[in-house]
């Protein structure tokens, strides 16, 4: 039998799905990512580069975990070991916009969701002391069916396929509901806005980067129940993380992070119970100039529900980061980076997470010697 009968079925072409199997594709997709990520990094250093004085790095992007359910709970972004300089002021918005899809059914709960996520967070920073620095950060969202579907369906039909769960809702432009032994527990509709839960964070750096030595500090956050509960915006509950920061420069323009965190949230949601959660983050910086640089993570969060029967809400979220930093002016930094799930059509991680980040830093007399 030749090849392309074996790939029929009742007279009809197979899709890439049903050709290779999940298990494949999700293969696949993984090493497109790592193929681009190592593409990348041995290409920059054979092109020409002006030279660094000084170089520093911007440190990891603020990444966190963007799925719809999860990130009630308390997740810290990314962040580099070193603080601020005393009296400086770090003024930071994000705008992230997240496509979420799910058609994961089972016994106990259904989740059928389709739509996009912008969030807005304003975050400050300050500088207290040499070793310590201190942040808030207030987040607003908005719910809607987005504008990124078009182009990611064109994109997975190109690559490795139509998700199953995109395929399913295919005539649907907004769906938010999720039910539990028949009851729904969870739901909405297109254009809600509200108030998400405000974040106290402080970082301790305990070492200073030596020629051997990394830069090590103590991060320490305290999620206050702000956010609207009942267009699930917040979880009504406060949220304690504690988790460590490292970095180290290598080899001239390579700066290497990593993130670890422990998460103790309260309360419930939507009457599933909680537990603490670990999350890490590794990620590589290729500082290009004093001005730009491009950075890689790869970011890992365990789920904080357990028990639904519902692989959205109990699976970890594992994705791959990729993005620039830019220096427009002295005291003004873009950003832009997009996430991408690696755990795809069997884990509960968004599909997809595009952001830009502007940050104006400004300075003190005391931080400017």
């Amino acid at each position: 039998m030749s090849a392309s009968s074996n790939a029929e079925r009742g007279g009809g072409k197979l899709t890439t799905h049903e050709y290779l199997g999940e298990g494949d594709i999700v293969k696949v997709r993984l090493w497109l990512v790592v193929y681009r990520v190592i593409f990348a990094a041995l290409l920059l250093p054979l092109i020409p580069q002006p030279a660094l004085v000084g170089a520093e790095g911007f440190g990891p992007f603020p990444v966190r975990n963007f799925q719809a359910f999860q990130q009630l709970v308390l997740s810290l972004p990314g962040d580099r070991a070193a603080v601020v300089k005393p009296g400086t002021l770090d003024v930071r918005l994000e705008l992230a916009e997240t496509a979420s899809i799910y058609n994961d059914t089972s016994p106990q709960t259904d989740v059928i969701v389709k739509f996009e996520t912008l969030r807005s967070g304003l975050f400050l920073r300050y500088g207290a002391t040499d070793r310590l620095e201190l942040g808030l950060e207030v987040p607003v969202f908005y719910r809607y069916q987005g504008f990124m579907n078009g182009a990611i369906t064109a994109t997975e039909r190109a690559t490795t396929g139509l998700n199953p769960a995109r395929d399913a809702l295919k005539n649907t432009n907004f769906v938010f509901n999720v039910t539990r032994n028949g009851q729904r527990i969870m739901s909405g509709g297109p254009g809600a806005m509200g108030l998400g839960d405000t974040t106290l964070m402080s970082k301790y750096q305990l070492l200073t980067e030596g020629a051997a030595m990394p830069a090590v500090s103590l991060r320490g956050a305290v999620k206050l129940p702000t956010g609207d509960q009942s267009a699930f915006f917040g979880s009504g509950s406060p949220d304690f993380g504690l988790g460590l920061a490292v970095e180290k420069l290598v080899a001239g323009r390579w700066m290497l992070y990593g993130n670890v965190t422990g998460v103790v949230p309260t309360g419930t949601i939507a009457g599933f119970g909680l537990r603490p959660t670990l999350s890490g983050l590794a990620a590589i910086e290729y500082m290009w100039s004093e001005n730009l640089s491009i950075t890689a993570h790869f970011d890992f969060y365990s789920s904080p529900f357990h028990g639904t029967g519902a692989k959205t809400f109990d699976q970890g979220v594992t994705e791959s980061v990729l993005g620039f930093s830019y220096r427009v002016a002295p005291h003004f930094l873009w950003q832009v980076y997009a996430v991408e799930n690696l755990d795809f059509i069997r884990g509960s991680a968004a599909d997809f997470t595009v952001s830009t980040v502007f940050t104006y830093r400004f300075e003190s007399g005391l931080s400017r010697q």
